[in-house]
């Protein structure tokens, strides 16, 4: 079993992308101090082909279930990633993001942020089908198979700013 550093962040449908950016770029900063080997902010909207695949990296943990999703529903293109008409789920497609990634050696790059995700899914008409649950919200879940300490200092900051909603850390409770 490996054991993870979970963390959740929001902040407020009111909250620019621009606000994002620069809360970003003042951790990034700090990133750099701390001796991440990569340290980079990027703000994407998914208006492209190429944009909407490297958004897929990034919904894996959004999904959703309910009834109105059974049954033959089509939904507009670019909302979900994948869409199950028999169990009444769907995972879905960020609109836009706002985020840090830092590395460190050799390890997979670790994305802390922001994804906004659809409001509403409409079907092919445009008529609504489903408000989800996120809202005009900016939200994450994500983790990290990795004690660095570095990782939860990052998150620190994110708390400091008051947008942690949710830190679970399975290395430190190991050690109780």
């Amino acid at each position: 079993m490996s054991l993870r550093y979970y963390y959740a962040f929001s902040a407020p449908g009111t909250t620019t992308a621009a606000e994002l950016e620069v809360f970003l770029q003042s951790v990034a900063v700090e990133a750099r101090a701390m001796g991440f080997d990569y340290v980079s902010v990027r703000n994407v909207v998914f208006d492209t082909p190429k944009k909407l695949e490297a958004a897929r990296l990034l919904a894996s943990g959004a999904r959703l279930q309910s009834p109105k999703l059974k049954g033959v529903v089509l939904l507009r293109e670019g909302q979900v990633l994948v869409h199950d008409n028999e169990n009444g789920s769907c995972g879905l497609m960020p609109e836009r993001a706002v985020f840090l990634f830092v590395r460190a050696g050799e390890e997979e790059a670790v994305g802390f942020g922001f994804v906004q995700l659809p409001a509403v899914l409409v079907d092919l008409n445009g008529k609504e089908v489903l408000k989800t649950l996120f809202g005009d919200r900016w939200v994450l879940e994500s983790s990290v198979n990795s004690p660095d300490e570095r990782y939860r200092k990052i998150v620190r900051r994110f708390a400091d700013a008051g947008y942690l909603d949710l830190e679970k850390d399975e290395f430190a409770e190991s050690k109780r």
